[in-house]
């Protein structure tokens, strides 16, 4: 038996105890009057009717003794067969059928409405019709004789009696009727309230109370349905936040809860009576808002759009905490990008992705070319997570210069992904991908496992000094496992720490975990180097160089590349060099391609170099050959 049965049999057996115990407060209270009815009557009546009131008042005690020891359909039976077999005997004494004693039986018929069911109140009609019945053949046969008394004072008693009960019982029956009704207009309004909380929670969100996507689409079709017939249009704004995830990593989900409620209230307020404000899901909201093709309405559709990313990038008091997040936006316009509410939610969808890669905290517009981007990387995210599972890929491997005597110091270890046809798929293209697909901890496990293989072999090859050098994602530290592969693979690999070095982006800054702290801490206790690569393209915060254990500074190519043509990258580049040396960090200057560029880095201070002056990214047979000459 499941929940609703037990609780659906609890409900009844509380309605039946319930019902029990009006019937029996009712049937004592019909015993105590009937009882002082009959009292009354016994002090005026005489002979044969006083021996019928006294054994009807007997009966009427049973009655009330059983119906106070809870035995209520006991005393219901007692009450009534007492009560119809005195009315039948003072009639039959009496006129017969034009006995007053007849006026009684309705006030019978009343008892037993009250007490009883159907069952109940059909024995009792049907034997009051038999009584009848046989006082009538009793009177026409000449078996009784009916004595019509003279009228007296104590007829009006006996009347009065019968008038008092009948009046206290129908008052009764018509109260209980009245609460009935009462109780069922109650249950008739608490339904009626239950229904309308159902069907706010179907239709809003439980959260920020604004409407769900369900309610949404109902929205979206009504307004459509209205716009159109004033010539107008309806855009469908897309909004996503760009960093809230940190924001529940660090502060808890309650905290990311009360950002998403203080979000919606702002943007509530900006919008008119006509724009609509609809929770999607998650930290994705939805804005509807009319708009004609007119100029004027269009640049106020961008200013309102631009209003909503100012008002998301406002700072928000989350739990004494101050908390900065941005948004991204993206447009699709109804009826000219579609009519259907889904095809419209996916197509902002794919221009909102289309704002996020193009700095976030900005908007965008669907147009059709997006679709093509979105079904490619769709169909290369499928091809992804096959060639992780198969590891279809290979390892590419690039010098890594010493610029002093020319000698090769270390090669780093460059992800490739070879096609059947023969072609290659960058890791601009693959790597965030992984990342966003969750398979980057597989891929980058394997990453390091084959880069210490390889170089434990070239040094038993005879190049007992090389160092291989690898990239790692920000997400790798995200599951606290890195310390444990990059284990794996030297223990495996046979290969010292010593040899290995990690490559981190400046991406990594922007997170000042102390679980990241921890791991690279521990990672350089081992005796594992770190360097920071593409260094002066991202956050550059030199406190950081420190604290993340960084030994090493890779100058990023767009600043090494213009060196001999361009006179204003030099500053910059000879105060990197300074910076690094003055921290006691080397540095490797990345896209070397000429003579000239080598040897202005050399007179700058710096070490080591690394670009197609020497080589380009190898195979793992022309490294070894390269290496082997």
């Amino acid at each position: 038996m499941d929940n609703n049965d037990e609780l659906y049999n609890v409900v009844e057996v509380n309605s039946a105890q319930s019902l029990s115990q009006v019937r029996r407060h009712r049937l004592l209270q019909i015993c105590a009057v009937s009882a002082l009815g009959l009292v009354a009557s016994l002090l005026v009546a005489r002979g044969v009717a006083f021996t019928i009131f006294a054994s009807g008042l007997i009966s009427l005690l049973v009655a009330f003794l059983l119906a106070y020891r809870h035995k209520v359909q006991a005393s219901s039976f007692v009450l009534l067969s007492a009560m119809s077999a005195m009315l039948f005997a003072l009639a039959l004494v009496g006129a017969g059928l034009f006995d007053i004693a007849i006026i009684g039986y309705p006030c019978l018929l009343i008892f037993a409405a009250i007490l009883g069911g159907v069952g109940l109140f059909g024995s009792l009609l049907t034997l009051t019709i038999i009584q009848c019945s046989v006082l009538v053949w009793l009177n026409l046969s000449g078996h009784v004789v009916p004595s019509t008394p003279k009228l007296s004072w104590e007829h009006l008693i006996f009347v009065q009696v019968i008038f008092i009960i009948t009046g206290f019982s129908v008052y009764v029956l018509v109260r209980d009727i009245k609460q009935l009704m009462l109780s069922l207009q109650e249950e008739h309004d608490k339904v009626q309230l239950s229904r309308q909380q159902i069907q706010h929670l179907a239709h809003h969100d439980p959260l920020t109370h604004l409407p769900n996507r369900l309610h949404g689409e109902q929205l979206f079709q009504r307004l459509l349905k209205d716009l159109r017939k004033a010539n107008k249009q309806l855009a469908l704004l897309f909004l996503d936040l760009d960093n809230f995830k940190p924001v529940n990593d660090a502060l808890g989900h309650v905290a990311g809860d009360i950002l998403l409620e203080e979000l919606a209230d702002r943007l509530s307020n900006l919008l008119s009576k006509d724009q609509y404000l609809i929770r999607f899901g998650g930290d994705e909201f939805l804005v509807l808002t009319p708009f004609t093709d007119e100029q004027d309405n269009q640049l106020s559709l961008t200013r309102f759009v631009n209003t909503l990313l100012a008002e998301c990038a406002k700072e928000f008091e989350v739990q004494q905490n101050r908390v900065v997040v941005s948004s991204s936006i993206g447009i699709a316009l109804a009826p000219q990008h579609g009519e259907h509410f889904k095809e419209l939610c996916r197509k902002a969808d794919i221009a909102m992705y289309k704002a996020k890669s193009d700095g976030r905290n900005t908007y965008c517009f669907y147009a059709p070319e997006q679709d093509a981007h979105s079904e490619e990387r769709f169909t290369l995210l499928q091809k992804l997570r096959s060639a992780v599972a198969n590891k279809d890929f290979e390892l590419y491997y690039q010098p890594i210069i010493d610029l002093h005597t020319g000698r090769t110091a270390s090669v780093e270890a460059l992800l490739r992904w070879p096609q059947s046809d023969g072609s290659m798929i960058g890791p601009d293209k693959f790597i965030p991908l992984a990342e966003s697909a969750g398979v980057i901890n597989t891929l980058g496990s394997w990453v390091i496992a084959q880069a210490c293989l390889f170089c434990a072999s070239q040094r038993e090859r005879g190049h007992s000094d090389l160092r291989i050098a690898v990239n790692i994602s920000a997400l790798q530290f995200n599951d606290g496992m890195l310390k444990s592969y990059v284990e794996e693979a030297l223990a495996t690999a046979k290969l010292p720490p010593e040899a290995l070095e990690l490559e981190l982006t400046e991406s990594l800054f922007l997170n000042e975990s102390s679980a990241i702290l921890q791991q690279l801490s521990a990672l350089t206790d081992m005796g594992i180097t770190i360097s920071i690569d593409d260094f002066g393209t991202g956050y550059s915060n030199l406190a950081y160089l420190r604290k993340f254990n960084a030994s090493t500074l890779k100058i990023d190519r767009s600043f090494i590349h213009p060196l001999t043509s361009d006179d204003n990258d030099v500053p910059l580049v000879q105060a990197m060099i300074t910076m690094a040396s003055s921290l006691g960090m080397h540095t490797i200057a990345e896209g070397i391609e000429d003579e000239a560029t080598k040897q202005m880095l050399i007179e700058m201070g710096c070490q080591l170099g690394q670009g197609y002056h020497w080589s380009k990214p190898l195979n793992e047979q022309e490294i070894t050959d390269k290496l082997r000459n």
